[in-house]
């Protein structure tokens, strides 16, 4: 009888695939044009705000701090090594994207909502969530009101060409209320506006409201943000759409953070982990090469950004948590298993 041939095990022909994958992905990728822009230049330009505390505000010395100028520090960490090789162009609503889509900035960090006609209909792409935020009103405490529902004729204060302005529209809508928009696209003329009560109301995301009641305020305890909140509001570092390998970069170098707070590895101890035999770890840490050829970054680009930067936890409490002028808990900004909504795919 002729022999029957021997079949590989099911074990051994995965282990083939997924090594002939691994070779396949070795050979095909490549840094994309925005990653050799970066290094050619030696510099990431980063797209902010024109000045929100806890998010993104330069000093009177020009020096930028906030969460996410963070981020933006934590990306030129991951291609160029250093934190400090950012340059920062402060952008109202209306810039932004003009700015992104024709190669002035290469990743928007400002403060910018992800919605469904922005990802599939301007060019660009949302990465990751930094922020799981909402938006609200902040008005006087001596106005006496106590809920939005109360705001009927009230003149609010909103910059054109954001979310903001057409869920103003939507709430009082649907509230079956009355309002009088008051536009002003300069975000610092728009709070001078609200403060020096040329309007009652100050619509925006509840981190902005409270980056600006913090900043700007004469006396912060003056004004309070209602309870309601207009709709979700998940902020993103926004990029252009034809560029997958910076997508990638973007997108875990946001991973990157959450999961080392998920491991608890912080900038002060993140060393000590090198010797870690945890997978996760030695993956993340690129103690165990892979990852960063991947994204044709160096092995070592999360330790790199983790070393620098911190963990998410960290860059939450250095900018807006309770320590910080704005007195922000971390709510839906927790991890997944501390109640919160962060939660970053697996290194592997």
């Amino acid at each position: 009888m002729p022999s029957i041939p021997a079949f590989p095990s099911l074990r051994s022909v995965l282990l083939t695939a997924v090594a002939a994958a691994g070779t396949l992905c070795a050979t095909l990728s490549h840094a994309g044009p925005t990653v050799d822009t970066i290094k050619k230049r030696g510099q990431l330009v980063c797209g902010v705000s024109q000045g929100s505390a806890g998010l993104s505000l330069a000093d009177s010395q020009g020096r930028w701090t906030g969460l996410d100028v963070d981020f933006c520090k934590a990306l030129a960490t991951a291609v160029l090594g250093s934190p400090d090789k950012v340059r920062y162009v402060p952008l109202s609503s209306q810039q932004r994207f003009p700015a992104l889509l024709s190669g002035e900035i290469d990743v928007l960090n400002r403060n910018t909502t992800v919605t469904s006609s922005r990802d599939a209909g301007l060019g660009i792409t949302s990465t990751a969530i930094v922020f799981y935020d909402g938006q609200g009103f902040l008005v006087p405490k001596k106005l006496g009101i106590t809920s939005a529902k109360n705001l009927d004729g009230a003149q609010v204060c909103v910059q054109p060409g954001t979310n903001n302005e057409q869920n103003l529209v939507d709430w009082f809508t649907t509230h079956k209320l009355k309002y009088r928009p008051v536009v002003i696209e300069n975000l610092v003329e728009l709070e001078k506006a609200f403060y020096a009560g040329r309007c009652d109301v100050y619509l925006s995301d509840a981190s902005t409201l409270a980056a600006s009641r913090s900043a700007r305020a004469g006396n912060p305890d003056d004004y309070v943000i209602l309870p309601e909140r207009v709709n979700k509001s998940p902020l993103s570092p926004w990029v252009r759409d034809n560029d997958s390998n910076w997508i990638d970069i973007v997108r875990w170098t946001v991973n990157a953070v959450v999961t080392a707070e998920e491991l608890g590895i912080t900038s002060g101890n993140v060393d000590g982990f090198l010797v870690s035999r945890d997978p996760q770890v030695r993956r993340l840490l690129g103690v165990d090469a892979g990852i960063g050829k991947s994204f044709q970054l160096d092995e070592r680009w999360a330790y790199n950004v983790i070393k620098s930067v911190g963990n998410y936890g960290e860059i939450w409490d250095r900018n807006v948590g309770p320590k910080t002028p704005l007195k922000l808990e971390r709510g839906y900004n927790a991890l997944w298993n501390k109640g919160g909504l962060l939660y970053a795919p697996p290194f592997q």
